[in-house]
């Protein structure tokens, strides 16, 4: 009877270690990517109106770079990109930027990350006639789950095609964001978690 009791003592133990030696693994994995985040993150300082080109005061348009959702989904994220996320999730404050009569989304993308020295890749996709955004600030697609990737909204509505297929106009308050969960339902969207595409 003694012996059985002991031999329960014991499996309750082991029970109680393993449960304590997992919960410590997870916030210490959870720590190491915390304590990491932001450490490779820095871009070049835009001053004021610096992006307004000559000719162009007119046509005036802002851009912001944020990746918040990462910060709810460390779990999920690849532990080597930790670096690159800043820890206030903003990669590029709202920006003031001008553009030509015809430039794109994806030109005036071009033009800020330029300016701030942020790491911007690109591909173009034929049967969208258009650029795809592969990462940004060394951020890729699935580096935080498999419906991870970047996406982009104009004035709160996220386009239905590819951002060198949208002209931009005077006025448009343009976000890139990165999505982590639902094909982008995580920062709004819903037309994307309807098809159960790939992000933008």
């Amino acid at each position: 009877m003694k012996k059985k009791r002991l031999g329960n003592i014991v499996m309750v133990l082991l029970i109680v270690v393993i449960a304590v030696t997992g919960v410590l693994t997870a916030l210490h994995l959870r720590g190491g990517k915390d304590g990491n985040l932001g450490s490779l993150y820095k871009i070049t300082a835009i001053p004021d109106n610096s992006l307004i080109t000559l000719g162009q005061e007119g046509n005036v348009c802002t851009v912001t770079i944020v990746c918040d959702t990462i910060l709810n989904n460390l779990g999920a994220l690849n532990e080597e990109k930790a670096p690159y996320v800043p820890k206030d999730a903003v990669i590029l404050p709202q920006t003031q930027v001008s553009f030509a009569v015809g430039n794109t989304v994806f030109d005036v993308l071009q033009k800020v990350c330029t300016a701030a020295d942020i790491q911007l890749e690109s591909s173009w996709t034929p049967i969208y006639n258009s650029s795809y955004i592969e990462s940004i600030n060394h951020l890729y697609e699935f580096d935080c789950g498999k419906e991870s990737g970047w996406m982009y909204k104009v004035n709160g509505w996220f386009p239905n095609y590819g951002c060198s297929a949208y002209a931009v106009e005077r006025g448009d308050d343009i976000v890139w964001c990165y999505t982590c969960n639902g094909f982008g339902e995580d920062v709004g969207s819903t037309w994307m978690a309807a098809e159960g595409s790939s992000a933008e």
